[in-house]
């Protein structure tokens, strides 16, 4: 799966986008642009894949990315079984960093906004926001010219001050993501993000990468400063604790799902990457998610 560059430049007649996307599904490609992106889902479910983060997404969750971050949005199998039922739909905004001007968030009052656009190079996703939010970005798409865009910076303003929230992709990945100079991990990346629930081969890996198996797993170790295969564990583990976390599945049925074959591997990968077993991280987190 190669990563692409999409065009999602503004018209001349406006400094920022704000649309309504809405299909049976939604867009299935591994893709980067230079403008930032505010999504706001409203209908349908799926993994989002933010840099190296795996995340969930479901009605009425928002997420900022940062100017070239690679990212992708996959529905469940559902939706690509032309069901009339399923639709999904989305608010996506795409603004460059310098929309309002080359120094407008150099500005002293304007530092916060700067703050959560730094943030957003890692892919942020936003908890608990309120339902009135989602009803202040729904009606900004009806403003015009001025108010349209008064209306946006309070939108950001609210964002850069909610503390709630998660940042979604590895500081190591964007550190070593290059978009005109990584091609060769990019094919790599893509494939892990794709496959990640099913048995990858370093061979196969490799051969993506057309390189031998040795010469990639030291590429791969001097960029990402960890093994191939701890960095596929990682990202197995890490789905794995938000699926522990939502306990609508029990451990052994998460060890599948992410892609481990059998249990004790599972719990050995677990304990080695989160520091305790799987059940004793649903003991220590449940609790605090629920109540979050």
């Amino acid at each position: 799966m190669k990563l692409h560059l999409i065009d999602r430049s503004t018209p001349r007649d406006t400094s920022f986008t704000a649309k309504v996307h809405e299909d049976s599904n939604f867009l299935k490609l591994w893709h980067y642009h230079p403008e930032l992106e505010l999504v706001v889902i409203l209908k349908s479910d799926g993994n989002c894949f933010i840099g190296d983060g795996i995340e969930k997404f479901e009605p009425g969750d928002v997420f900022l990315i940062g100017k070239n971050t690679p990212h992708m949005w996959l529905n469940q199998e559902a939706y690509f079984a032309d069901d009339p039922e399923l639709v999904a739909k989305s608010i996506a905004i795409h603004f460059k960093k310098d929309f309002l001007g080359d120094h407008f968030f150099e500005t002293p009052e304007m530092h916060h906004l700067s703050e959560l656009f730094d943030r957003a190079r890692f892919g942020v996703k936003f908890l608990n926001l309120q339902s009135e939010f989602l009803e202040t970005v729904q009606t900004m798409l009806s403003l015009d010219g001025f108010h349209k865009t008064i209306a946006f910076l309070n939108i950001l303003n609210t964002l850069s001050s909610h503390k709630d929230y998660k940042l979604l992709a590895s500081s190591g990945y964007m550190k070593s993501f290059k978009v005109k100079t990584n091609k060769t991990l990019d094919r790599v990346y893509a494939y892990i993000f794709k496959n990640f629930n099913k048995d990858i081969s370093l061979d196969a890996v490799a051969k993506i990468a057309n390189m031998n198996a040795t010469a990639f797993s030291r590429l791969f170790k001097r960029v990402n400063g960890k093994p191939f295969s701890r960095y596929v564990s990682e990202i197995r583990i890490g789905y794995a604790c938000k699926l522990l976390l939502e306990e609508k599945v029990n451990i052994s049925e998460v060890c599948y799902e992410v892609g481990f074959n059998n249990i004790s591997n599972f719990n050995r990968q677990f304990k080695i990457i989160m520091g305790c077993n799987p059940s004793e991280y649903i003991k220590e987190h449940v609790n605090s998610y629920q109540e979050g």
